[in-house]
């Protein structure tokens, strides 16, 4: 992978992928999804501003973390036009994102929690086994049909 020219405002598709190590299809399916953006030469070749390498690491990194694609195109998007994510952008999305994160190790431990003590029992039964019928909201109510009968 040879550098790119200091004067070098803009690259190609498959600079952008030698660059960030991401596949050309994965960059065109963030474009479609309006995570980047190119511009087309009179020839349809997509240009796309150096800025964009790190627009894809953000990315990547966000994916990685669990962020689905829609909510960090809700964060880019907050960036202004052809900016770069730079360190404080990245400090402002992950304290939005924290608490999410967070509820999602509390709910993965829970279910480790849950996990670990149906090891002991085995039984795997819907009356009782809170893995297999987690929250059962009818149980509570008695046996019956209860759905089939709801007035």
């Amino acid at each position: 992978m040879a550098p790119l020219p200091a004067d070098a405002t803009e690259i190609t598709i498959g600079e952008l992928a030698d660059r960030s190590g991401v596949p050309a299809s994965a960059l065109r399916f963030y474009e479609r999804q309006g995570l980047i953006h190119s511009r087309r030469t009179t020839g349809n070749q997509r240009r796309y501003r150096r800025e964009t390498l790190r627009q894809v690491a953000f990315i990547r990194a966000s994916h990685h973390l669990g962020i689905p694609l829609s909510v960090i195109g809700d964060v880019l998007a907050l960036l202004p036009e052809g900016a770069a994510p730079t360190r404080e952008f990245w400090v402002r999305a992950s304290e939005c994102w924290s608490a999410e994160l967070n509820a999602r190790i509390q709910r993965l431990e829970q279910m480790r929690d849950r996990f670990t003590e149906c090891i002991g029992c085995g039984c795997l039964a819907f009356k009782q086994c809170r893995l297999v019928n987690p929250d059962d909201k009818l149980g509570q109510t008695g046996p019956g049909p209860h759905r089939l009968f709801k007035s």
